[in-house]
């Protein structure tokens, strides 16, 4: 399989300097389990057999670390899940502000969190929709299919809310709010918030005279698209499918297909039409395009809202729990079995006799190495 390190190694040399943090993420990247970052000699007390095992990078936007970190929250994550139909609703930043993105990041994401929590929990506590606090988990893209920047934020909503009663609110039918409803109330909650980051100074790179203005003024004479999914019902696919969302990244190394001198070519699903279909792209292109979804450092494109906010979650799920019990008993319970676990590292089947055990004989001390 094509890694992703190699096309970082091979293009990144032909690319103007990068800022640090695009930089640092390129060397670890390429440091991913490799001599690098060190790691274990291990020894088969079968056959005798000799191998090393590297440490990992861990940096969120490495595809090979990220398997392993989507296979670790799902099994935590099982623990949050009620035993409620769960609705996914997807919206999405007009391209429009894919300028203000690359210009001030942060800012308009943060935005863009809080506007959509705004949104449903205002139509949560509606007396004539489902009068009670929802519980939210919102995961941001960047990218679409063929890595061209579109931002857009995947919402798992368990299907009803919980009043100042402790009781239990379900929805009402099969989508939790209607579309147009939520696109429009969605646009106004976003505009009015990035208005007010104008006008507070927070995006000093928008320089043009009324050039802020003019464009929210235009977003709100048009459609916002926000998309909902069917709803799930069983805790372990709700948890399964969260999970194919919050630890992916722009592109996952299967989707590689090949490399050139010049050229990276990869499989992507042209939505237009549901298709499968392969792009080839200049190397360096491939790699801008990558590299614009590197996340600020620090900002958490995890984020829990309403009674699964961590800090009231500890105390409000078992309420909400209690709650839809009370509700409807009869609703399926989350699975008492857990999710396999990923075990530690305590030995692994020889590669090379098949029946011993590797075992660690000695630590590997990181080696620089030189890239090019």
């Amino acid at each position: 399989m094509l890694r992703l390190a190699e096309v970082v190694q091979r293009f990144q040399p032909h690319l103007p300097p990068l800022p640090p943090p695009l930089n640092k993420v390129c060397q670890q990247l390429l440091a991913c389990r490799t001599p690098a970052l060190g790691g274990f000699q291990l020894r088969c007390g079968e056959c005798g057999e000799e191998v090393p095992l590297y440490h990992a990078c861990r940096n969120r936007h490495c595809p090979r670390c990220q398997q392993q970190a989507s296979e670790l929250w799902q099994q935590r994550e099982l623990a949050n899940v009620v035993p409620a139909p769960y609705f996914h609703l997807v919206f999405t930043l007009p391209h429009e502000l894919n300028g203000w993105v690359r210009l001030h990041p942060a800012v308009v994401y943060h935005a863009l969190f809080r506007s959509v929590w705004d949104t449903l929990n205002t139509l949560g506590h509606d007396r004539k929709r489902l009068n009670g606090q929802l519980g939210m988990t919102a995961v941001l893209h960047t990218w679409g299919q063929n890595l061209s920047q579109h931002v857009h934020l995947h919402c798992l909503i368990p299907g009803g809310a919980l009043d100042a009663a402790q009781q239990w609110h379900p929805a009402k039918s099969t989508y939790l709010f209607p579309i147009r409803v939520l696109s429009r109330l969605f646009r106004g909650k976003l505009v009015s918030r990035l208005r007010e980051a104008a006008e507070g100074g927070q995006l000093p790179r928008i320089t043009r005279p009324g050039e802020a203005k003019q464009l929210l003024g235009q977003l709100m004479r048009k459609d916002w698209v926000v998309y909902a999914k069917p709803c799930l019902h069983k805790a372990e696919t709700v948890v399964q499918y969260l999970a194919r969302y919050t630890r992916k990244i722009a592109i996952s190394e299967s989707r590689l297909l090949g490399i050139t001198e010049e050229t990276v070519s990869f499989r992507y699903q042209d939505y237009r039409d549901g298709q499968q279909k392969v792009m080839t792209l200049a190397g360096e292109e491939f790699l801008r395009r990558f590299l614009q979804h590197v996340l600020p450092a620090g900002f958490m494109r995890i984020r829990h809202y309403g009674w699964l906010a961590n800090a009231c979650r500890q105390t409000r799920l078992p309420q909400v729990r209690e709650a839809i019990a009370c509700y409807a008993p009869t609703l399926p319970t989350v699975a008492d079995k857990p999710m396999e676990a990923i075990a530690r590292f305590d030995g692994i089947p020889c590669p090379c006799c098949k029946t011993g055990m590797m075992r660690v004989r000695y630590p590997l001390p990181p080696q620089r190495l030189e890239y090019g």
